[in-house]
């Protein structure tokens, strides 16, 4: 029988609700939680570390085979009562499954992208919803794995591993603190760079021939790419409009840009 938490107080809990609050305490601890049934049991059977699961009695009876997986991966397992869920929750409506899971080993873009691969790269992007959506979609379309670089937000937040739905768990994905940077280092290792930019000038991208080792940049929802990143990469593309819309959100632009990417190989 697993040990049952009835106090919002309880010292593991509070551990717990404050890993999905804080990217900070994220970061330092090494771990982030999941809520739902279908994420944790996503997170279990694509070999997440599964550290810590909470669930209610209601969520027992309801997502039995949802749990048994995430049961089974975690080292610790507790059932909780309905007004702890509650403070674990991030959603309106509480399935009442929880987990605390271990961070994926940190990849750099020098030692993980390679020239056999295509590659999204994003660069302050500020919303959740939109990298969790980009990361969906990148996995979706067999995409080689997404840079961050910049201040992009924590892509273990609960908006973003929502809006993911698991991506994620599988998807690789690269750390870089400046996009100029990163983008000359790897013109040096054979890859071929494009700055994605709502400019007529630039290259029509549905009109692009896009080779193996190519890196599509995506930047800020507000204030695109950095000038700095932009005289970087050489090479300029742009998403036709024919509407008014001057531009297209983060998501939206990027899953264009990677479907352009993956048809031409």
């Amino acid at each position: 029988m697993p040990e049952i938490i009835s106090s919002r107080k309880n010292t593991t809990v509070r551990h717990a609700a404050k890993l999905a609050s804080s990217a900070e305490h994220r970061r330092r601890e090494g771990l982030f939680m999941l809520e739902g049934a279908r994420l944790c049991r996503d997170a279990a059977e694509s070999g997440v570390p599964v550290q810590t699961l909470f669930y209610t009695e209601q969520a027992e009876q309801k997502y039995a085979l949802y749990l048994e997986p995430v049961a089974a991966a975690a080292h610790q397992v507790y059932l909780i009562e309905p007004h702890v869920a509650e403070l674990l929750s991030e959603t309106k409506n509480t399935q009442g499954i929880f987990c605390v899971c271990g961070m994926r080993e940190a990849l750099t873009a020098s030692s993980g992208m390679t020239a056999d691969r295509q590659y999204l790269a994003l660069e302050n992007v500020q919303d959740p919803g939109n990298l969790g959506a980009v990361l969906r979609t990148a996995e979706a379309l067999g995409i080689g794995g997404v840079l961050l670089a910049g201040s992009c937000c924590d892509v273990y937040s609960p908006k973003v591993l929502r809006a993911s739905m698991g991506a994620v768990f599988r998807l690789p994905f690269f750390f870089a603190d400046s996009m100029a940077e990163v983008v000359e280092q790897l013109q040096k290792q054979g890859l071929k760079i494009y700055a994605a930019v709502p400019d007529h000038a630039a290259a029509d991208i549905t009109q692009t021939r896009f080779s193996l080792g190519s890196v599509v940049v995506v930047g800020n929802e507000g204030n695109g790419l950095e000038p700095a990143t932009i005289q970087a990469c050489g090479a300029s593309v742009t998403i036709p409009m024919k509407g008014r819309a001057e531009s297209l959100n983060a998501a939206s632009s990027s899953a264009i840009l990677m479907w352009e990417l993956m048809r031409c190989i």
